[in-house]
Order: structure tokens, then sequence, then C-alpha cells
């Protein structure tokens, strides 16, 4: 009897456990699916969350600038008359992921130096066309300030190139093929470059740039997650932090970013990392080996061409161009971190030649 009494404990404590045990692998399959199937109307209606209107200080820019057309894909550019007796043109060229924005804290002053100063926004940024899907190369974007060159009538007039991170890149593109005289190439008359990423080897992505760049699979989950809190934050970690953009300033880059869904092609833009890995004999040779003027200025903050590592490596092998370092707390975007400085930097390299 004992024995049998102990049976039946046994058999109705297997039973409870069944009841009251961790699920099988069929219930958490279930849990899941439930899961999911909650977020997904939540995740429906944040990702048809409307891009932010333009500000005033946007609508303004968009209206002071205008249109080409390359390659059946629209380009906004923006251009001024300034110096009076000078014929004197400098070209600028702007970095990822944001747009011609990056030099309206430099503007006038080059105005009142220069006789014409031009901005675009590359293929993919700011407010020129987005197309999606399709293939972003620093050749294509070096076509098209050629393609807008000759639009303006400048094909036989000496530029001078001013650039920034992206903006380095193309410039040395432009500085490749007019080197080696490719048709319809610019004739540069100086270059000056800032905190681009031009040596692979001492260039650090930020993480989500990584993982976009080479996460085929997460990459277009990522572009469709990325939300302004993610941007500023990502952005704002490679600005001094004395010299953060104002909030307005950071709204006014993301809705940049957000015009005509440019986030959704950030991860086919950020390609050009592993351009500059594949043709860097191209772009460094054409740096190394150039009898143009050139000039970088660099803030030494930058986490993402760190100091001292990038400006030593320039040093030693760009030998034949002159540099500028400026204060210690200036990081990755020193034209709008320290417009002064920048500025300072450039016209003592422009006037003395």
């Amino acid at each position: 009897m004992l024995l049998q009494e102990c049976m039946n404990r046994h058999v109705v404590c297997q039973s409870a456990e069944c009841e009251t045990g961790p699920p099988t692998k069929g219930k958490m399959r279930e849990w899941w699916l439930l899961v999911g199937l909650l977020c997904i109307p939540l995740l429906a209606v944040y990702l048809h969350i409307p891009p932010p209107q333009l500000s005033p200080a946007l609508l303004t820019w968009r209206s002071a600038g205008a249109f080409f057309t390359f390659r059946s894909n629209n380009i906004f550019y923006r251009e001024t008359y300034g110096a009076v007796g000078s014929s004197d043109v400098v070209i600028l060229l702007h970095g990822f992921p944001t747009s011609s924005l990056d030099w309206y804290k430099i503007w006038e002053p080059l105005n009142r130096r220069f006789n014409r100063v031009i901005a675009l926004d590359f293929l993919g940024f700011g407010f020129s066309d987005k197309p999606r899907p399709h293939r972003y190369s620093i050749f294509e974007q070096a076509s098209v300030v050629e393609a807008l060159v000759s639009y303006l009538g400048l094909t036989e007039q000496r530029l001078n190139l001013l650039s920034h991170d992206y903006g380095d890149t193309v410039a040395l593109e432009l500085l490749y093929r007019s080197d080696h005289n490719r048709t319809g190439h610019l004739t540069i008359n100086s270059l000056c470059l800032s905190n681009g990423g031009i040596f692979p080897e001492t260039h650090h992505p930020r993480f989500l740039q990584k993982l976009l760049k080479d996460s085929s699979f997460l990459s277009p989950v990522l572009t469709r997650l990325t939300n302004y809190m993610v941007f500023s934050k990502g952005l704002g970690d490679v600005f001094g932090p004395y010299t953060q953009p104002t909030d307005a300033e950071f709204l006014d880059m993301w809705t940049g970013v957000r015009f005509n869904d440019g986030n959704l092609v950030m991860d086919s833009i950020l390609q050009f990392i592993n351009q500059r890995d594949e043709h860097r004999d191209r772009w460094v040779g054409a740096l190394t080996s150039t009898f143009i003027p050139v000039h970088m200025i660099y803030g030494p903050l930058d986490p993402v061409n760190p100091h001292p590592q990038f400006i030593f490596l320039y040093q030693k092998l760009v030998q034949r161009s002159t540099v500028s370092v400026l204060d210690e707390h200036i990081s990755h975007y020193p034209q709008l971190e320290d417009p002064t400085g920048f500025l300072n930097a450039y016209f003592s390299f422009i006037n003395a030649f």
C-alpha cells in the first residue's frame, strides 16, 4: 500500500510539473509570434513618421539656391557673386552625412574674398535627389561637380577647391583627373582639405557607419530605425564638448538627411568607405604627387581621424602640403566649430600665392 501511494504521488507530481513547468518549444514559438504581431503595428506607425518641416534657416538656404540636372537627377547648388575686381572662384565640397549648409558660417567672409562662391549638395544629400536603389560612388560625385562647373560656364576657369570629410575624397578624385588631363576635368588652382578620412589606416568610422556599410541584411532595417535622437547623439560625438551644435542646428542637419527620404540611402552612400580602401593608391597617390598648392586644416580632437596619428602620417606622405592645426578643443567639423580659426587658416593659405 505504501509503495502504491508513493507511485500515485509521483504521477500527480509529474502531471503538475507539466502544467506549471517551463513552456515547451511550441509554446515559446507562439509567444514570440504574438510579440511580433503586436510590434508590427507599432513599428508601422513609427516608420511612417513624416520628416520634419524645413526651418526658416533651411527655407532661406534653399530659396537662395537653384537646381541643375545631372543624369535625370536634380542637384541643388548655391552660388553668389562677391568681391569686385577679383576673378577668383571657390567651390565648397561638404561632408557626410550633412550638406552644403555646413558652410553657412563662413559663406559671407568667403564672399568678400572671392568673386564667386559655389557649393552643392552631392547626389543623395541635402536638397538634391536621392535615388534608390542606386550605386553611389565617389567617382559619380566627382562627375557631378564637373557637370556643375560646365553648367555654370567655368570650364576654362582656374578653381579653388575647399573640402571637408567626404568632400575631401571627391576633391582627390577631381585632383587625379586634373593631373591626368582626363576629359572634362577641372582646372584646379588650389586645394584645401579638412578632417577627411584620406588614409584608411588612420580612419575610424563610427560604429553605426560600420554596420551600415557592411551589413547588407541589417542595413535596410537600420536606416529606417535611425531617428533624430540616434542621429544627434552620433553626430554630437564628432564635435568637441565645447563646440556642440545647437538644438536648432542638429535639427536642421537631421531635416537635411530626412529630406527626400535620404535616411534610406545612407547605407548605399557609406560604400565610400570601402571605395577609399579599394582606391587608396589612386587618391593618396594624386595627393602626394600633385604640384598644385595643397593645404590641410585640421581639428585635432577628431575621433574619426585622430591626433596625432592622422596628422603625422599626412605630413610624412604629403610633404608639399602646408598644414594648420586648430585649437585642441576643435574636432571633426572645424568650419562649424571654429569658423574664425578656419577662415584665418584658409586665407593665410590662399593669399600666399
